[in-house]
């Protein structure tokens, strides 16, 4: 476990603009090249986009449920590795376990929404099992980020968010794509 002393900490009432603005740019920056690699991975599902126009509707929706989930457990999980008491393996376990259990909820609470909306059997199973798969991935991918920031003595408070968030959601529009391609293009 790392003291606090030996990973800067972005602290708003001590650092100047110019130290924060310092931390807080390399992450974004990878989280800008990282969201144009997302942009690019969404284009490959454009023959499922222009059959089924209904699929871009969940994008924003699959995407979300993963980010929100993965940002409570990073939330947590900073939280934690601050005061010292945060266990990387317990961590790992429970929030895994917490995104399949959560991941079962929401993807069956959209399987029945998009089902009574759409009344498309195909479709429904196609954005529950996004859901599903997304949420069920987000909380180990928070995880791994923050705990790399750490070892790396970078603040997770400041990188993490930014970085895991990308990489969710390229995570969750692959899967997406994956999922809804195979399901509505057979």
């Amino acid at each position: 476990m790392h003291d606090r002393k030996t990973i800067p900490l972005a602290d708003d009432d001590r650092d100047t603009i110019k130290t924060l603005i310092w931390m807080r740019i390399p992450p974004l920056v990878v989280g800008s090249i990282l969201g144009f690699i997302l942009s690019f991975a969404t284009s490959r599902f454009e023959e499922v986009l222009s059959k089924r126009v209904e699929i871009a509707f969940f994008i924003p929706f699959v995407v979300y449920m993963a980010d929100a989930v993965g940002t409570q457990t990073q939330t947590i999980f900073i939280r934690d590795l601050s005061r010292g008491t945060a266990k990387f393996s317990n961590y790992l376990l429970k929030e895994t376990i917490l995104g399949i259990i959560l991941g079962l909820f929401f993807g069956l609470l959209s399987w029945i929404v998009v089902s009574l909306w759409f009344n498309s059997a195909r479709l429904a199973t196609a954005v529950g099992l996004a859901t599903f798969t997304a949420i069920g991935t987000a909380p180990f991918v928070a995880i791994l980020i923050t705990k790399a920031l750490q070892l790396e003595h970078q603040d997770p408070a400041v990188g993490a968010g930014p970085i895991a968030t990308v990489i969710q959601d390229t995570i969750s529009v692959v899967l997406y794509g994956m999922i809804a391609s195979a399901i509505l293009l057979s």
